[in-house]
């Protein structure tokens, strides 16, 4: 995911006002038109083990259903609709429909780790992904796996070595514990803890890591971060994230 110049994600795509259609093909292509090139999603598996676009563990508050995703078959949650219209897209949907995004996902649960490797190797997405997770442990399980390399984003235990560690820890060894994190996707705070200022900006760079902050609706904030100079934000206003793009003329 290099570029030249900052980097604009739709957090689960974009939902116009007066909708609720995240993580749906229709909010993916609502931030196509917005003039976004990377789309940030969620992945999830069904009990049958396909591979799903989707936040939450429990489908009650984005559908007309309810319970674990995990305890419906593909074929029931394709009955369902997202913000009462859409219905909930297979992955592989997701990477057809769209073949010139970029896609950042979070790996939600170990049971999408087998069926997202098969998709990502038989479309061969390597370049155009960014592999994410909460879980450290889940994101190496996948990239492990794959046949060649592709960006990944470190999971809480690598921010927080970033975090705690980058102060003190010799740059070298610090490298070596995030060897495998190509990027760092993190809220501008945590509890009372200031994450994003200059200075981390500034160690990031140092090894050779992007920050990418998240999720940003405001766009006084945009324009202060990207005054910090961080690589990337996500944001749920597409719309107000573009404005900024153009106004500081990135895009």
């Amino acid at each position: 995911m290099d570029s030249d110049v900052p980097l604009a994600f739709a957090h689960r795509g974009f939902s116009p006002h007066g909708t609720a259609v995240e993580n749906s093909l229709r909010s993916f292509k609502a931030a196509i038109d917005q003039g976004f090139d990377y789309l940030e999603t969620d992945l999830r598996t069904s009990a049958d083990g396909v591979l799903l676009v989707f936040h939450d563990e429990s489908l009650d508050r984005a559908t007309d259903g309810s319970g674990k995703i995990s305890a419906h078959s593909a074929a029931q949650l394709s009955h369902l609709k997202i913000g009462g219209s859409e219905p909930i897209p297979r992955f592989e949907d997701m990477v057809l429909a769209f073949p010139e995004a970029r896609i950042n996902f979070d790996v939600k649960d170990g049971a999408s780790v087998e069926p997202l490797i098969e998709v990502i190797e038989r479309h061969a997405l390597h370049d155009r992904i960014c592999v994410a997770s909460f879980a450290d442990r889940r994101r190496r399980a996948v990239l492990r796996r794959l046949s060649r390399r592709t960006t990944s984003s470190g999971g809480m235990a690598s921010i927080a070595a970033f975090v705690l560690l980058a102060a003190w820890l010799p740059r070298k060894l610090l490298s070596r514990v995030l060897h495998d994190v190509d990027c760092l996707q993190l809220p501008v705070n945590f509890g009372p803890f200031r994450l994003v200022t200059a200075k981390s900006v500034r160690r990031a760079h140092r090894l050779g890591l992007k920050m990418h902050v998240w999720t940003i609706n405001d766009k006084a904030q945009m324009h202060a971060l990207f005054d910090l100079g961080v690589d990337g934000v996500m944001t749920d206003r597409a719309d107000l994230l573009a404005e900024v793009m153009r106004e500081r003329g990135y895009w």
